[in-house]
């Protein structure tokens, strides 16, 4: 649920401080200071991922606290380890937020209406998160389609275009409290994310310097 409900907030804030400003020419103010573009842009993306570090937190702990108590009074075969993987999984879900952030920070320079910086992020959120999960199950079953070597040859390509966000749900390890099962090359997959996210910020900061306002 958490990992549902902070990408459209974020969103949504990238909405108010961002396009919306552009579209009621508050742009005219802003960006008048003797500082750079990027500063008026990176600003408000460390405001969006810092309000959403902090709401992370305040819904990590609380979800803690009710599994705790829950926990408390009945037994479990493998209790919820909500020590060190617990707070894994919460660093690993900030990491997915803020690609999304970033993508959402480049949309709302590039677009022409809010509304797409909304559609554009909860679309690549959705296949960003499912395409590794659907070449996987072609591969273990490849007769619940015909053709499922070009369905997969052809998500493969995504691949190489988008970050394996799914890679990112590592909630099992808090759940069965066992290390190991972190996915298998957890690491490359932590470093393309992150990194995709600088260069998607990167890109905004491009846009933006070069963005001619009418």
């Amino acid at each position: 649920m958490i990992r549902l409900f902070l990408p459209v907030v974020g969103v949504l804030l990238l909405q108010e401080l961002l396009s919306r400003e552009f579209d009621r020419r508050l742009f005219l103010s802003s960006l008048t200071y003797p500082r750079p573009r990027h500063f008026f842009l990176l600003g408000r993306l460390c405001a969006v991922l810092l309000l959403l570090g902090g709401l992370l937190l305040v819904l990590a702990g609380a979800l803690a606290g009710v599994v705790g108590w829950v926990a408390s009074g009945y037994e479990q075969a493998t209790p919820v380890a909500l020590g060190l993987p617990y707070w894994i999984s919460i660093a690993f879900v900030m990491v997915d937020l803020f690609v999304l952030v970033a993508l959402g920070t480049l949309l709302a320079v590039v677009a022409s209406t809010p509304s797409f910086v909304l559609i554009g992020t909860l679309g690549f959120m959705l296949v960003a998160r499912s395409f590794s999960a659907i070449v996987a199950l072609l591969q273990r079953e490849s007769w619940l389609v015909e053709g499922a070597e070009t369905y997969q040859s052809s998500l493969g390509l995504l691949g190489f275009l988008l970050p394996d966000l799914a890679a990112l749900d590592v909630r099992a390890i808090a759940l069965y409290g066992q290390m190991d099962l972190l996915p298998q090359q957890w690491a490359w997959h932590l470093a393309t994310a992150v990194a995709y996210g600088v260069a998607l910020t990167a890109l905004a900061v491009w846009a933006l310097a070069r963005k001619r306002f009418a």
